[in-house]
């Protein structure tokens, strides 16, 4: 199971939101490049950056910082936010990413995950975020009424990388992850699920490292390792110590 930093860039900055509120936001670095240096210094495999402007704006609005991040750092990384249309898709992955996120057109527009899926194979995640069970998009200030589950189901044999699920009213707020919609999320789904959203402490990596039997692959962890509550090197040892487990 992978631990993964996230890097949220707003207005070029890396920054965490409070429950994805974009007026709730707390500055760590006004250098996100140095910051993703740091979490590769400090062990992380894989990073998860989010250009929050472009999430609500529709298109991205931070491609020089993310792809100055790429350039900078040799661990790959996934990025997310206002990527809307195959052009952006082809955009980022020119530049370095690995993995591309959608979210917002994969839920109003879900065919067009099975066109990016085919144009870029293996490179496409699906970002599905929801509060009390229903999907949010448009950077997380509008709840539909689709269930989370229920839009997942419709991705499996698009040949979706995995899907990204974040329980936004626990995100940003150091309260523990949800762990039973977490399990219920990914005990629907034949796709891999990258948990996001809540993890506090260690124990809450615990928890989550539980779930690898139901498909949970990987762990985002934001504000807990920009707080100090959560140790990056620790978190990753974890793991490693699971992975000689199985």
């Amino acid at each position: 199971m992978l631990i993964i930093p996230a890097i949220d860039i707003k207005g070029g900055k890396c920054v965490r939101l409070f429950q994805g509120k974009m007026e709730q936001e707390t500055v760590y670095s006004d250098d996100p490049v140095s910051v993703a240096k740091k979490w590769e210094a400090e062990g992380a495999e894989f990073l998860h950056l989010v250009d929050l402007d472009g999430a609500v704006e529709g298109d991205p609005k931070n491609k020089d910082i993310i792809s100055n991040i790429i350039k900078g750092i040799k661990i790959p990384v996934e990025v997310g936010g206002g990527i809307r249309n195959i052009d952006s898709i082809k955009e980022y992955i020119s530049i370095g990413a690995q993995k591309v996120v959608i979210g917002t057109t994969a839920c109003e527009n879900p065919e067009f995950v099975r066109e990016a899926c085919n144009n870029f194979p293996g490179k496409i995640m699906v970002g599905i975020d929801a509060k009390n069970g229903n999907v949010a998009v448009r950077g997380w200030k509008d709840v539909t009424d689709t269930r989370a589950s229920s839009l997942a189901k419709r991705f499996e044999g698009m040949d979706v990388a995995g899907i990204i699920y974040t329980d936004i009213s626990r995100d940003g707020t150091l309260s523990g992850p949800n762990i039973e919609a977490i399990k219920s999320f990914a005990e629907s789904i034949n796709i891999p699920v990258i948990a996001s959203g809540g993890v506090s402490n260690i124990n809450d990596i615990k928890s989550i490292i539980g779930l690898k039997k139901d498909g949970v692959t990987g762990i985002i962890i934001g504000k807990a390792l920009y707080s100090g509550s959560v140790n990056l090197r620790e978190a990753i040892e974890l793991t490693k110590i699971n992975r000689i487990k199985d």
